[in-house]
């Protein structure tokens, strides 16, 4: 974030004249954001992040201006995350996935069909369960703003529909850079590949990977069902993502813009999830249109008692865990 130093001595200036005056004046602190998102301009959460912006800039008067780089510019996932940690980008939105590595509480979420339905995730999200999550984020330099819908992910692959996790045997399905989800396709007898965003559909095209998993909007708009063409709705996984703001950028702002951030981010999420709606009953048509076989699964009682070893090994790993998977678990 770039702070205007002349802003600074103008209001250093201001609150000595009005000391000399015999009244306090709060400091202005100007900032300029610079903000990341992997996905195209003409996408649900790429509006929630330009809503953000403006309406930052709207309500602190021209303090906080800011502007996202979308489609991916800025660079890859993994390498964003770190940059918004030390600063060097101010906010972005990201997928929980690749985050867990990072903040272990983030990876709770990413526990194949821990949540019952995505209503049921929004209200634990913008609950408890979200504000412990955001209070994990900030120790590692995050600082949550608004909980964004990303759906539930499904299995796609060029090969064949999955109807039963012996359909997914031998199977190579890339998966985001986390060993949950590898564990989670081992786990299902399928060879788990995890890979950039960016790399899946020329891996599709040759052959290199026979299928990956997604949500119907990301499955559409990055051409993938143009390689796979069974989508099966699995529905393993519903994962939220976040927008946050670099908590160097975050500390930066005055108390006042920092509630603003607060209440804007808010919104934001409210903006995406009622276009993500939409756009996914939209993306679904399209894929049908274009040849794709959709196959939604009537018993998915195989595929989950089959998760038993993947959360074992979560909270063995993660003991201090425990509570918060409960918590979801244990949710009506």
């Amino acid at each position: 974030m770039t702070i205007h130093r002349s802003a600074v001595r103008t209001a250093a200036s201001a609150a000595l004249l009005a000391t000399a005056l015999g009244f306090a004046a709060a400091p202005a602190i100007a900032a300029d954001l610079r903000g990341w998102n992997i996905h195209p301009e003409d996408y649900p959460v790429s509006a929630g992040m330009d809503f953000f912006t403006e309406e930052m800039e709207k309500r602190t008067e021209g303090r906080v201006t800011g502007k996202t780089f979308h489609g991916g510019v800025l660079g890859s996932q993994p390498d964003a995350i770190e940059q918004v940690r030390i600063g060097a980008l101010d906010f972005a939105e990201f997928s929980l996935g690749p985050l867990g590595p990072i903040v272990p509480a983030a990876n709770v979420v990413s526990l194949p069909f821990i949540f019952k339905s995505l209503p049921q995730m929004y209200e634990l999200m913008d609950g408890e369960v979200g504000e412990t999550i955001g209070a994990a984020m900030e120790e590692k330099g995050l600082v949550a703003l608004g909980w964004y819908d990303a759906g539930a992910r499904s299995f796609y692959n060029s090969t064949r529909p999955i109807t039963q996790p012996a359909d997914l045997e031998g199977l190579k399905v890339r998966v985001m850079n986390n060993d949950l989800f590898v564990g989670m396709v081992e786990a299902l007898g399928g060879n788990a590949s995890p890979m950039a965003y960016a790399e899946v559909l020329q891996s599709l095209k040759t052959g290199v990977i026979d299928g990956a998993e997604n949500n119907p909007p990301s499955f559409e708009s990055s051409s993938h069902y143009e390689a796979a063409k069974y989508y099966s709705l699995t529905e393993h996984l519903i994962i939220p993502e976040v927008l946050v703001m670099s908590k160097k950028a975050f500390d930066a702002l005055s108390p006042e813009d920092q509630q603003i951030a607060r209440e804007v981010g808010a919104e934001s999420a409210d903006l995406q999830r009622g276009q993500w709606q939409d756009r996914q009953e939209a993306s679904m048509e399209l894929v049908k249109e274009a040849g794709v076989e959709v196959n939604t699964i009537d018993d998915k009682g195989p595929f989950q008692d089959a998760m038993a070893g993947v959360y074992d090994g979560f909270l063995a790993a993660n003991p201090d865990q425990a509570e918060l998977v409960d918590m979801i678990r244990n949710a009506d």
